[in-house]
């Protein structure tokens, strides 16, 4: 089995018990709703990264930004052969200036945003370290 890695920067954003989520169009979390964020671009920094990252995806503003968690996961998932993802992720409290969110495609990766209520969210819903950042919140 092909073994590889994934590195990303991540927003938890909450408002009013909601979570600002993407419903994922490809990769190893496609049909899951998952955290705005991704990949690093050459040279940047993870505030960077993930200012740029909701941009795209949520087509909204970071305001604020807080450290939150680190965390990896091992996701078993078949890209042209047998793969072992070692995913792993910066997350960040985020807070938007905006709250109105992109909900169509950004033409990469995500089918759309949107707000999603907190207590209605299953874990077989979610990406596997959207859940344990939850969890880590207590929100879960």
């Amino acid at each position: 089995m092909k073994e590889t890695r994934h590195l990303g920067v991540y927003g938890l954003i909450i408002k009013n018990n909601e979570i600002a989520l993407v419903l994922k169009s490809r990769g190893a979390y496609k049909g899951k709703l998952d955290l705005p964020g991704g990949s690093f671009e050459h040279g940047e920094r993870p505030e960077e990264a993930l200012i740029r990252e909701i941009k795209e995806e949520l087509n909204a503003d970071v305001k604020n930004a807080e450290l939150f968690d680190t965390e990896s996961i091992v996701v078993n998932w078949f890209h042209h052969e047998e793969e072992a993802m070692h995913h792993i992720g910066i997350f960040y409290k985020v807070e938007l200036k905006n709250t109105k969110l992109k909900e169509d495609a950004d033409g990469l990766d995500s089918l759309g945003s949107k707000w999603y209520d907190i207590d209605k969210l299953k874990e077989d819903d979610v990406a596997p370290l959207v859940w344990i950042e939850l969890k880590k919140l207590k929100l879960k």
